[in-house]
């Protein structure tokens, strides 16, 4: 099975590595196209930069051992070979998925971001964009999270991981994205997998302060109020890692659209 792994921390985050290894452990054909820069809150954003309209990129190592010749791994010891994207990482996904980076991919996998991406607050996530992005385009994916702005456990985000992209390689028969957000904990102290539903709110708040004729003071901080017991956030603070199935924009009755004549 084909996997393309990208992330919004960019090329050369620890997170992007560890899942790249997770795949290639998994034995799927994996190729790694992430941004050349960090895209964090970039959401779903069609976003690059062009060169008299081509896709600016660079091919590397993911360990920095030299340039690769190709965006995948070619066996057993061999260090992964990625594309650097000048681009969102919704941007690398939609190309991926027309066959920009090689064989359009089975799966897409997303992350490991450092830093939950919990709640409502996923519409605007680089890396949660990504697996939307993979799914309104027919493609299953996961993006992954480890739960902390300052991550110390990559351990244990990279075993669970591992296990979930066991569970969802045969799974993965029609688009859906599943968010995956993981404790900072040492594997020890995880008290293992539950379904969530989205929190209300995200990890963070936002407080609007003093306004001027050309400026608003915006401050971002953590959430203070108790998150509803069962949403992913938390789930995620009590030492869970939350599945969440998600779906991009779909039509909806909420409204009555037809009485507009």
């Amino acid at each position: 099975m084909k996997v393309l792994v990208t992330n919004d921390d960019g090329i050369d985050a620890v997170g992007l590595r560890t899942l790249a290894q997770v795949a290639v452990d998994a034995g799927l054909d994996v190729t790694v196209a992430a941004p050349d820069g960090e895209r964090s809150g970039s959401g779903a954003a069609m976003s690059a930069l062009e060169t008299d309209g081509r896709l600016q990129v660079r091919r590397q190592v993911l360990d920095g051992t030299g340039p690769g010749e190709s965006g995948g791994r070619g066996g057993p010891g061999e260090p992964i070979g990625a594309f650097a994207v000048r681009a969102s990482p919704a941007m690398i996904v939609f190309v991926a998925a027309h066959g920009g980076f090689g064989p359009v991919p089975d799966i897409v996998l997303s992350g490991i971001n450092q830093g939950p991406n919990t709640g409502r607050a996923v519409l605007h996530s680089g890396t949660v964009g990504a697996a939307l992005t993979a799914e309104v385009n027919g493609l299953p994916a996961m993006a992954v999270s480890l739960a902390s702005d300052t991550p110390s456990h990559w351990e244990t985000a990279a075993k669970v991981a591992a296990r979930a992209v066991e569970w969802f390689v045969p799974r993965a028969t029609v688009p859906v994205a599943v968010n995956l957000n993981v404790p900072d904990v040492p594997a020890s102290e995880l008290r293992g997998f539950r379904a969530a539903r989205l929190s209300a709110f995200g990890a963070t708040q936002v407080k609007v302060g003093e306004r001027g004729d050309d400026f608003v003071a915006v401050t971002f901080s953590r959430l203070e109020t108790e998150p509803e017991p069962d949403s992913d956030l938390a789930l995620v603070r009590q030492g869970w890692a939350t599945v969440t199935a998600l779906r991009g924009p779909r039509e909806t009755s909420a409204l009555d659209v037809s009485t507009l004549t």
